[in-house]
C-alpha cells in the first residue's frame, strides 16, 4: 500500500480552516475553547464541528491542539472537553502533558505534540508503546537523527516545514514566566526571545548594542521534501495559528504544489486527502510574512540563522535604493511596487525601518514619510498589497472533488448517477414523461452544458455521458434540479463513509528510559506524576511553572549559539576564531539579564537568570 504524505496547515479560526482546506492541506490543526498553547487562538465546540464537517467531505482531517501543561483543578474540565471533540468527530488530539494519557478517554488518537520536547529516539518509542500514535519532532534535529529515530521508534512523524521558530527547545522555555508570569506552557508566551538586547562580555564590554539577538529566521525546509520523506516524515507542518488567511493561503498553496510534483508517477507514495486545487495566484512564500529563511539544522550547522536588526517580516527583497530624488525613491526593480505597500530597510542605527508607499509612478516612490536612506541600502517589501488583495479574496484558492456524471433513463422516467474519484456513488431518479424533441434531434451537447455548471459545489464534472435509447427531451429546470441532488446526496455520502481512525489507550507500565526527571519535564499535576511513576520513574522536580526559584533558574536550552553567530565557535569556526570572546557573555535589556552558558559537546547554549552560578567550559576541543 501506498505511504499517505500530509501537508498540515494551521487554522486561527473556522474561516483560516476553511481557506487551508481550498488551498490544498490534507489536514489542520486548531484550538478548542481552552488548553492550545495560543491562548489567543481558541475556538468555540460549534466552530471546530463546522470545520470538521468541511474538511471530511474532502478526506481532510482536524487535529485540535490539547498542548498546554495542566494543572490539578483542570483535568476534569480538561477530559470533559476531549468528549465533546471525539463527539463531534475531531481525528486527533495534539498534547503535551502525560496527565491526559492517564484519564478515562474516548477512542480517540493522540499525537505528541513538539512541546513535549521529542528529539530522543528512546523516550519517542516510549510514547508509541504508550499509545502515542505520532509525534511532531524538535525542530533542531537534522536528516540522519530523523532516520535513527524513525528506524527506532516506527512511529509516525510530523516535521515543521515552514513558519516561525522557537529558538528554544520546545516546552523548555522559562523565560517568559521568569520576566512576568506568563508561561509559555500555558499558552502566553510573551515573546522574550524577540526583544532588543545588549551582548557584554566578561569584561564588562559591551560586544553589540540593542540588537535582537535571539531572533531568529523562520524555517522554510520545503526544499528537503523529498529527503524528509525518505527519513520517515509523512506529515509537513505549516506553523502559524496566529498569521492570517493570506500567509496560510500562500504557505498551503505553495507547499501542495511542491509535494504533487513530487509524488506525481511515486510507486510508494500518495497524498493524503482528495480534490483538485487550482489558484489565481502564483505563491512565493516571501511575499507574505517572514523574517527570511533558513533550514535552520536539517542539514547540520552550517550557516548564520540570527534575525538580528528585526523580528518583524522582513517580506520580499526588492533591490537597493539607487537615490533620493526631491521627495521620492528611485529603488531597484521600483516597477514591482504599487500604491499603499509597505517596505522596510535596515537604518544607520542596525535597526528595521520602514515607510508605506503612498504613490508608485514611472519608477520613482513617493512614501507617506521621507526618511534619510542611504544609498545602496536593500529594500524589502513587507507589505504587498496587490497580492495580498488576490490572495484574500475567496475565490483564490478552489478545491474540487473529481467526478463522472451519467444520465440515462429508466421506467419512470430518468437518473443520474455521479461517481467521485474515492468510488463514492450518488444516484437520483426523476419520474417523468419521455417525449422526443420537437425536431427529433438530440439535444445531449445542451445536457451535457448544463450538467457541467457545478457552480460553487466542491465538485468538477470531469467526464459526463448521456445514455438515451432515442432522443428524449428534458426541460432545463429538470436537468439542473437533478444535478444540485445529485451533489448533494454525494456530500452526504461522503460524510456517511469518511472513516475515522480510533485508538483505544490501554494503560501500559513499561519502563520509561529516565528514573529521575527534572523540571524540564513539565509535571505539573498529581495524575501526570502517577503516570511516570508507573512507569518506573522515581524522581520527579515540579515544573518550572510550580518552583520557580527567582533570579537563579536556567530559562532557555537552545542549538542556536551566538558563539556562533560571532563567528567565535571553537567547533565549527576554529580556523577563524582570532580572539576568543572573554565569557560569561550576558545578555541585557533595561533591567533583564541573563548569562550565556555554552556546551560545546552537545552544541547548544543556555541561558540562564544573572545571579545563577556556574563554571565556564574551557575551548578543550582540537
Amino acid at each position: 500500500m501506498k505511504k499517505k504524505i500530509e501537508i498540515l496547515a494551521p487554522a486561527r479560526d473556522l474561516i483560516g480552516g476553511m481557506a487551508a482546506i481550498n488551498s490544498g492541506a490534507d489536514a489542520v490543526y486548531i484550538g478548542a475553547p481552552q488548553f492550545g498553547a495560543r491562548s489567543n487562538a481558541n475556538n468555540s465546540i460549534e466552530d471546530v464541528a463546522a470545520l470538521v464537517k468541511y474538511a471530511h467531505l474532502f478526506n481532510a482531517q482536524v487535529f485540535v491542539v490539547m498542548n498546554t501543561i495542566l494543572y490539578d483543578n483542570e483535568l476534569d474540565t480538561c477530559r470533559a472537553m476531549i468528549w465533546e471533540l471525539y463527539g463531534i468527530g475531531v481525528d486527533a488530539l495534539i498534547i503535551q502533558d502525560m496527565a491526559i494519557m492517564e484519564m478515562d478517554l474516548p477512542p480517540i488518537v493522540l499525537h505528541a505534540s513538539t512541546q513535549a520536547n521529542n528529539r530522543d529516539a528512546d523516550k519517542i518509542k516510549f510514547l508509541k508503546d504508550a499509545g502515542i500514535k505520532r509525534v511532531v519532532l524538535a525542530r533542531e534535529l537534522n536528516l540522519h537523527q530523523i532516520k535513527t529515530i524513525y528506524d527506532e521508534a516506527d512511529v509516525e512523524l510530523e516535521f515543521f516545514v515552514t513558519g516561525a521558530l522557537c529558538v528554544s527547545f520546545s516546552g523548555n522555555c522559562y523565560m517568559s514566566v521568569a520576566n512576568g508570569e506568563r508561561s509559555a506552557n500555558r499558552g502566553s508566551c510573551a515573546q522574550n526571545c524577540r526583544l532588543p538586547y545588549n551582548l557584554i562580555d566578561g569584561n564588562g564590554d559591551t560586544l553589540i548594542r540593542n540588537s535582537h539577538l535571539l531572533s531568529i529566521k523562520d524555517l522554510d525546509v520545503s526544499d528537503q521534501i523529498p529527503n524528509l520523506i525518505e527519513a520517515g516524515i509523512v506529515s509537513f507542518k505549516i506553523e502559524g495559528r496566529l498569521k492570517d488567511v493570506a500567509y496560510v493561503k500562500n504557505n498551503v498553496s505553495y507547499l501542495r504544489q511542491k509535494l504533487d510534483s513530487y509524488l506525481e508517477g511515486s510507486d510508494k507514495y500518495i497524498k493524503a486527502s482528495s480534490g483538485k486545487c487550482t489558484y489565481t495566484f502564483d505563491s512565493t512564500l516571501n511575499r507574505t510574512f517572514n523574517r527570511g529563511y533558513t533550514d535552520y539544522f536539517v542539514n547540520e550547522r552550517h550557516a548564520s540563522i540570527g534575525s538580528w536588526e528585526s523580528p518583524k517580516s522582513k517580506g520580499q527583497y526588492i533591490g537597493k535604493l539607487i537615490r533620493t530624488i526631491g521627495d521620492a525613491y528611485e529603488i531597484e526593480n521600483g516597477e514591482l511596487l504599487n500604491n499603499g505597500d509597505g517596505l522596510c530597510f535596515i537604518n544607520e542605527n542596525n535597526e528595521a525601518d520602514g515607510i508605506y508607499v503612498n504613490k508608485a509612478e514611472n519608477g520613482k516612490v513617493y512614501p507617506n514619510v521621507l526618511k534619510e536612506i542611504k544609498d545602496g541600502t536593500f529594500i524589502y517589501r513587507n507589505n504587498d498589497i496587490a497580492f495580498i488583495k488576490i490572495v484574500e479574496r475567496e475565490d483564490s484558492a478552489i478545491r474540487k472533488i473529481g467526478t463522472t456524471l451519467l444520465l440515462t433513463e429508466n421506467e419512470n422516467g430518468f437518473e443520474l448517477i455521479a461517481t467521485d474519484e474515492d468510488g463514492n456513488v450518488s444516484t437520483v431518479k426523476l419520474e417523468h414523461a419521455k417525449e422526443q424533441t420537437k425536431t427529433g434531434e438530440s439535444i445531449e451537447e445542451n445536457i451535457k452544458v448544463q450538467l457541467a455548471k457545478t457552480g460553487f459545489t466542491p465538485y468538477s464534472a470531469d467526464e459526463i455521458d448521456v445514455v438515451f435509447s432515442q432522443n428524449w427531451f428534458l426541460p432545463i429546470s429538470k436537468i439542473n434540479e437533478m444535478r444540485r441532488n445529485v451533489f448533494e446526496q454525494l456530500s452526504e455520502i461522503r460524510l456517511a463513509n469518511y472513516k475515522r481512525e480510533e485508538h483505544q489507550l490501554v494503560k501500559t507500565s513499561h519502563p520509561y528510559p529516565e528514573t529521575k526527571l527534572d523540571f524540564m519535564y513539565n509535571v505539573s499535576n498529581k495524575t501526570a506524576r502517577k503516570f511516570y511513576e508507573r512507569h518506573g520513574v522515581t524522581e520527579i522536580e515540579k515544573a518550572f511553572e510550580l518552583q520557580w526559584d527567582p533570579g537563579k533558574s536556567r530559562v532557555m536550552t537552545t542549538k542556536y549559539c551566538i558563539k556562533y553567530e560571532l563567528k567565535k565557535c571553537p567547533i565549527h569556526q576554529k580556523d577563524i576564531v582570532g580572539v576568543k570572546v572573554k565569557e560569561p557573555l550576558v545578555l541585557k535589556q533595561g533591567e533583564l539579564e541573563y548569562k550565556l552558558k555554552f556546551n560545546c559537546k552537545p552544541c547548544e547554549m543556555e541561558i540562564w537568570e544573572k545571579d545563577a552560578e556556574f563554571e565556564i567550559e574551557e575551548d578543550h576541543f582540537h
